[in-house]
Order: C-alpha cells, then sequence, then structure tokens
C-alpha cells in the first residue's frame, strides 16, 4: 500500500457529538475554524474522503467550499449538478482507499460522517485524529465513533486551549 496519511479532522461536542440529531451543527459557530488548524489541514491534503450526508450539508452552504481540491464522495446515488472536482464512490472504503493511495495522494482529510469514520478505521485507514472539542453537551445526534467501531489505540500529541473554552487536540493512531 501506500504512505498515504489519512486524517480526521472534526469538531465535537463533550457527550462525543458531531452534529445534532437533524444533522445541523449551529453549535460550533462561535468557534472559528481557524482556531482549530482547519487552514493548515486545507494547505496539506490532496483530496478529501466524505459521506455522502456530510456532502449534502456541505453543498447547503451555496458555494462549493472545497474548490478544485479532489473529493471523494461515498454513495450509492447520483449527485445532481456536482462540482467539478467531486466524485462518487460506493462498495468497500478499503478498496477505495487503495485507489486513492494508487493515484499518489500523500495525505486525505476524512471529513465525515460516522460511518465513512468508522469504515477507515476498520480498513486500518485512520492515522491522525485532530478534533475540536466544544464544551457543549448535547444529549443526542450524530455520534463521532459510531457504535460497532474496531478498538484504535491513539496516542496524544498535542492538546491546547481555544477560546470559549474549546481543545484543540491531535491524536495519532498507534500501530
Amino acid at each position: 500500500m501506500g504512505n498515504t496519511i489519512w486524517q480526521c479532522h472534526i469538531a465535537m461536542s463533550l457527550d462525543g457529538r458531531i452534529a445534532r440529531a437533524d444533522g445541523s451543527f449551529d453549535w460550533l459557530e462561535s468557534y472559528p475554524p481557524r482556531e482549530f488548524g482547519f487552514d493548515a489541514l486545507m494547505a496539506s491534503i490532496d483530496a478529501i474522503l466524505m459521506g455522502r450526508d456530510t456532502y449534502e450539508v456541505m453543498r447547503g452552504f451555496g458555494e462549493w467550499p472545497y474548490g478544485e481540491k479532489p473529493t471523494i464522495v461515498m454513495t450509492h446515488r447520483p449527485l445532481v449538478d456536482a462540482p467539478s472536482a467531486v466524485e462518487t464512490r460506493s462498495g468497500d472504503l478499503a478498496v477505495v482507499a487503495a485507489e486513492l493511495e494508487a493515484r499518489g495522494y500523500a495525505r486525505v482529510w476524512v471529513e465525515g460522517g460516522a460511518q465513512v469514520i468508522r469504515g477507515m478505521i476498520a480498513a486500518g485507514k485512520l492515522d491522525v485524529l485532530e478534533m475540536a472539542i466544544v464544551p457543549i453537551v448535547l444529549g443526542d445526534g450524530i455520534p463521532l465513533i459510531a457504535p460497532g467501531t474496531p478498538e484504535l489505540k491513539l496516542a496524544l500529541k498535542s492538546c491546547e486551549p481555544r477560546s470559549g473554552g474549546a481543545l484543540h487536540v491531535i491524536y495519532e493512531a498507534v500501530r
């Protein structure tokens, strides 16, 4: 396999939710992504891997936020009016990961959602977990780590306080 680094960069609540039950994440509005290394992430990645629900949320913002960055959306349904840099795949995430490695991508952002993250962990393809941990308990919503996810041991690389009591945490997989 290739030397691709698979990096999840995501925000979650204290109770481990990445979105409300309806998929919204209005609770993140007062936490600027730039404080959590988002610009550095975008500069360092070669491609983005995401699920269909995440794609639909990002599409809902109007202008596609990722420009011409190659984006692979895991879905069984065709996308209507997708941006030119967006392509779809379905099936086994390990096979899709191998395809992206074969393209020579050095770093891929595993954007989410929970099922894609779970699948990449199961495939042994999550190397870095970078999180904004936001001091709110949502009580319900979409969990970062979906039930049935295999065990993944992580080592803490950094933990920095940010505005509003949030933390910017970076873990690396221990293999």
